[in-house]
């Protein structure tokens, strides 16, 4: 999660949806603390190449809903999405990682991290994530290039020690309290689990802005990447549940079967898919 935090201002100040309509990107996207801030792009057709991680401990534990600050009540996924996940394994494609639910390790590494076959606006450890989510990706930006939507990949996977460095240069500069609005806590990032990316326009721009939600891009993926395993984790006026503001780049794996089904049904955040307490603030 890169600095939403620009938009964490303009919602606090009650001027959200005026930023929604009024900004234009019209540069590359910012890049967050510890990427490469140079775009690079790769067209090659090779397979995904390998990269050797630390094998991790694993943890163990089995479009538009109207705004709350609380699921109301479970809402467990159906029969149909048959197949059970763990909600607290960082290699589980249904982990679920809050505010409210850290990371266990927290200094967990994805063993199959990979380099995906897609357009890239980074370098370094941000062009990664897990062999998983890779895969869906590549379908998915092929899918919106075929339909004229050009993609890249804005901000991939990032470390603990990335995190480290992130969220304390938010500290440094604006004190904890606006920092928890503008960073995850180390050991708190979806990012950390390869399972989430954020993504930009074709040219890397627009993306981290409240605007880009405007931009074919965003668009294209909140309709369509459920089809590939995709949810929008940070839905617009959400942020009492998943405890951060609207970031239409970000996009979270949790498998075709489950993100079609809260697609169908309406359900906007993976805490009230799962029946799990809203996660505003840190305990």
């Amino acid at each position: 999660m890169p600095s939403r935090r620009a938009f964490a201002g303009f919602l606090t100040a009650g001027a959200g949806l005026a930023a929604l309509t009024a900004c234009t990107p019209d540069g590359p996207a910012s890049s967050p603390a510890g990427a490469s801030a140079t775009p690079s792009t790769v067209a090659s057709s090779a397979t995904p190449t390998q990269v050797t991680a630390v094998t991790p401990a694993a943890a163990t534990e089995p479009s538009s809903a109207p705004p709350s600050a609380a699921p109301s009540q479970a809402a467990a996924p159906s029969q149909g999405a048959a197949k059970q996940f763990s909600l607290t394994d960082p290699a589980s494609p249904w982990v679920v990682v809050n505010k409210h639910r850290p990371l266990n390790p927290q200094n967990y590494v994805p063993a199959d991290l990979v380099r995906p076959n897609i357009r890239l606006a980074v370098t370094g450890e941000a062009t990664l994530m897990n062999s998983t989510t890779a895969a869906a990706a590549e379908k998915m930006f092929a899918a919106a290039a075929a339909e004229g939507v050009i993609m890249a990949l804005a901000s991939g996977y990032r470390s603990y020690s990335t995190q480290v460095v992130t969220y304390n240069g938010y500290v440094a500069s604006s004190g904890q309290v606006a920092a928890d609005r503008a960073s995850a806590r180390p050991g708190h990032s979806e990012h950390q689990t390869g399972w989430s990316f954020d993504i930009a326009d074709g040219g890397g721009a627009g993306s981290f802005q409240p605007c880009f939600a405007d931009q074919p891009a965003a668009i294209w993926a909140k309709a369509n990447a459920h089809k590939f395993g995709f949810i929008v984790r940070y839905p617009w006026m959400f942020h009492e549940t998943t405890g951060y503001f609207y970031e239409s780049w970000h996009l979270r794996y949790i498998g075709v079967e489950a993100a079609t089904e809260m697609n169908t049904r309406g359900i906007a955040t993976l805490e009230e898919y799962f029946g799990l307490e809203a996660a505003p603030d840190y305990l």
